[in-house]
């Protein structure tokens, strides 16, 4: 089955001129929504294919610098890194709008890559608020007694963020962590609640301890 078929060989140049052009005017006139311009961009290039390696991650790059220069600056969303994290379904949306059986409507691909912007405008924010939660957790703790047991875990819990490190941490999950025995790892994890590092919940062997990540997030 062929999935594509790239621009003949004997049209590529006044293809890409034509897309060139288009592109750089389209900068300047300022007559099409940032947005819009982004997923058109990503589709004609990727269309045209003009190389034969790289047409992918140079059309990514082109859209990212598409909504650069919608925004005047660094953009929130990374398209690059959103369409890698969902190349299957990627590669539904440009197999179907690269069909063209709307003619040259591209309605259906434009609706896909705009609520994909908003998908990476959202893991951006998240990024964002993970990292400002870790500056804000070591500044209120920087006074604590912590080791670098203790704080190898913190910054494990900090990195994976809310729900990233699935049942929390237990004792065992610590000990193989550090590289501590089991007495070591409770006694550790109990100074931290005490701390007030941790949250702790449960009890007994269901006794599980996280970070407090409503305040971290939203603040007290």
């Amino acid at each position: 089955m062929v999935h594509f078929m790239a621009v003949p060989r004997e049209r590529l140049e006044v293809e890409l001129d034509c897309f060139i052009a288009w592109f750089n005017q389209g900068r300047e006139a300022g007559v099409l929504d940032g947005l819009l311009r982004a997923g058109i961009t990503h589709l004609w290039f990727v269309t045209i294919h003009p190389f034969e390696d790289g047409n992918g991650r140079i059309s990514r790059i082109l859209a990212d610098l598409a909504l650069a220069q919608d925004r005047g600056g660094d953009p929130l969303a990374r398209m690059s890194n959103r369409i890698l994290h969902i190349r299957s379904e990627y590669y539904a949306a440009l197999e179907q709008a690269q069909s063209f059986h709307g003619a040259l409507d591209i309605t259906p691909w434009l609706t896909w890559f705009l609520d994909q912007v908003a998908a990476a405008c959202a893991e951006s924010e998240g990024v964002l608020r993970r990292t400002l939660a870790k500056g804000a957790f070591w500044i209120r703790h920087r006074a604590s007694q912590i080791n670098e047991r203790q704080r190898k875990a913190l910054n494990r819990l900090l990195d994976a963020g809310p729900d990233g490190f699935q049942g929390g941490m237990t004792t065992r999950k610590y000990a193989s962590l550090t590289h501590c025995s089991p007495i070591t790892a409770s006694r550790d994890l109990s100074e931290l609640a005490e701390l007030k590092c941790l949250v702790m919940s449960g009890g007994g062997r269901s006794t599980c301890y996280d970070l407090p990540w409503e305040t971290l997030l939203h603040g007290p």
